[in-house]
């Protein structure tokens, strides 16, 4: 059995119960030593082969796999926050699936949760936005059809951009063409972690602050108004407002 493990955005103690479970029993653990904590590691049981994945390539990750699975050994496979998002284990997926190995999926704590949390904002606040996109700047990675930056951009939602801090430049000149100039951006240096780092700013100078901050990589950039401090009050809590479990009072 192989599990695909997402270990969170850093700090140990957001990985899930189940997945520190499966992480501390595996025989065989493959991460991705470029992101994940290695303090993750810190309780896996004696004898445990480690691999790191930042110098493998797929075939070397699914060969470590298939070996293992003949010799009755358990995986886990751990990756950084949830692997759902920008965490390339589908290919991975489909691999074992072709070669008739069963797997499991265990999520875990997105960097963009994390986010949120150490910046104590909330992405979708009633009168300033109810949608978030994630999303990210065209690389080497292209962009599918409609989902260039700018198409995003133009419905002024909550945006979370992962893997473009380092084109923050261009970043800004393209969303300043659907947003405000002076629309709140925050940049995110490793979430949760012991270096962890926050950089607040505008559409017109948040560049030029993060390259000042020296962060050149491994963050997260969020934009929108759910930065500032206007908003609506939620019906969940408006005592005039009646729900399914309380009845609403007048004034």
């Amino acid at each position: 059995m192989v599990s695909f493990i997402g270990a969170g955005p850093g700090d140990p103690e957001l990985l899930t119960i189940k997945g520190k479970r499966i992480i501390d029993q595996a025989d065989v653990i493959i991460y991705a030593g470029s992101l994940v904590n290695p303090q993750v590691l810190a309780d896996v049981k004696k004898g445990a082969v480690i691999h790191n994945s930042a110098v493998m390539n797929l075939e070397e990750v699914i060969e470590v796999m298939k070996d293992a699975e003949e010799k009755g050994l358990k995986v886990a496979r751990v990756h950084t926050g949830d692997p759902a998002i920008y965490g390339a284990h589908r290919e991975q997926m489909d691999r074992l699936d072709e070669l008739g190995i069963a797997y499991e999926v265990i999520p875990g704590v997105s960097s963009f949760l994390a986010t949120a949390a150490v910046l104590k904002k909330e992405y979708t606040l009633p009168g300033v936005s109810q949608t978030v996109i994630l999303t990210r700047m065209e690389g080497r990675t292209p962009m599918p059809p409609k989902e260039k930056l700018l198409d995003l951009a133009s419905h002024n939602a909550t945006m979370i951009i992962f893997l473009s801090v380092g084109m923050l430049d261009e970043m800004s000149e393209i969303l300043r063409q659907a947003y405000r100039p002076e629309t709140p951006v925050a940049v995110v240096y490793k979430a949760t972690w012991e270096d962890q780092k926050i950089v607040y700013g505008d559409l017109t100078n948040i560049a030029e602050r993060v390259q000042e901050a020296g962060i050149r990589k491994t963050a997260l950039t969020v934009v929108g108004d759910f930065l500032g401090d206007e908003y609506e009050l939620s019906k969940l809590y408006d005592k005039t407002f009646t729900t399914e479990f309380r009845k609403g009072v007048d004034g």
